[in-house]
């Protein structure tokens, strides 16, 4: 039976981890009192004790939490501290060939982020089929439910009066274009340059669509269609994406497609709209599961051998 430690286990991620794996009888979970939450003496034994430690903490905690951990135990990270340092493996299963066996027997794993989950697995199958060049300028936009800003966020929005919740609605963010998920974005979509990223934080708690809008002059011809089939044959024995017809109007509800359903799942839906000439790329998938927790508690279970869906 393996030893799982949460450092951050109030903050939301760490909830939400901590709440999937309770119910499981193959792992011993540690919990630590909250006045202990920070004593470094404490958390250096907890680490010391598991077999693998989830970082759910913000980027600096988490540097600081490796140099605690250092030798103890194996560490899965949930910030975006290490997602683009050449010592840690990237914790995305479905991203190459090989990305299972490199994260089995990783010592460091950085979970990725949830905005380029979306983007990357949208992306890097056209620049291995030859259909986008990798010095193609891209665009995404995306929509994400409040829960993906933390515990302040939540807050925040569940604090609304009913009048700042319609002036609050949705609200742009990161239009300076330094968002922090963009390093990781270009690196592992195969793409030369970042995207414009345009992310949006709107008023629902979780759930989320990430969204590439590209001409068919900007992938060598190829249609809508042809995307689709680039897609669904790169993911077809894959158990956690989902790749819907083109065109497909039962993703659809009254013409629209929201965000919010893939909650309470592991699974990411790819969908291409468009036509011969518009194409439009759309990621929907749960924030605070495939997005984080849930691909958190996907990369555990191959750090540790076990069946990668157990849990999910």
């Amino acid at each position: 039976m393996a030893t799982i430690f949460i450092d951050g286990q109030a903050g939301t991620t760490g909830i939400e981890i901590a709440t999937r794996l309770r119910g499981r009888s193959d792992l011993k979970l540690l919990d630590i009192a909250d006045q202990q939450r920070k004593d470094p003496t404490v958390r250096e034994q907890m680490f010391k004790q598991a077999d693998v430690t989830i970082l759910c903490l913000p980027d600096d905690a988490a540097v600081a939490a490796c140099d605690l951990a250092a030798d103890h135990c194996r560490i899965l990270d949930a910030s975006s501290a290490h997602r683009v340092q050449p010592d840690w493996v990237y914790g995305l299963p479905e991203l190459h060939a090989k990305s299972r066996e490199a994260i089995a027997a990783a010592d460091k794993v950085s979970n990725p982020g949830c905005y380029p989950q979306g983007f990357i697995l949208s992306i890097l199958p056209l620049v291995e089929a030859g259909l986008l060049d990798t010095g193609t300028p891209l665009r995404c936009t995306a929509v994400s439910g409040y829960s993906g800003g933390g515990r302040q966020m939540i807050e925040s929005f569940r604090d609304f009066t009913p009048e700042q919740a319609d002036t609050f609605n949705t609200q742009a963010y990161g239009l300076n274009q330094s968002h922090k998920h963009l390093p990781e974005m270009q690196r592992y979509s195969g793409t030369a340059v970042a995207p414009i990223f345009l992310p949006t934080v709107a008023n629902y708690y979780k759930g989320m669509v990430t969204s590439i809008a590209l001409f068919a002059s900007e992938l060598s011809g190829a249609t809508s269609a042809d995307v689709q089939a680039v897609l669904a044959q790169r993911y077809a024995s894959e158990r956690f994406i989902h790749v819907a017809p083109v065109n497909a109007p039962e993703h659809l509800v009254n013409g629209y497609l929201n965000p919010t359903k893939c909650n309470d799942t592991n699974t990411l839906e790819l969908m291409v709209f468009g036509d011969a000439q518009r194409i439009v790329i759309n990621a929907r998938y749960d924030n605070l599961g495939k997005g984080a927790a849930g691909a958190a508690i996907q990369n555990l279970n191959i750090m540790l051998g076990l069946q990668e869906d157990l849990g999910l």
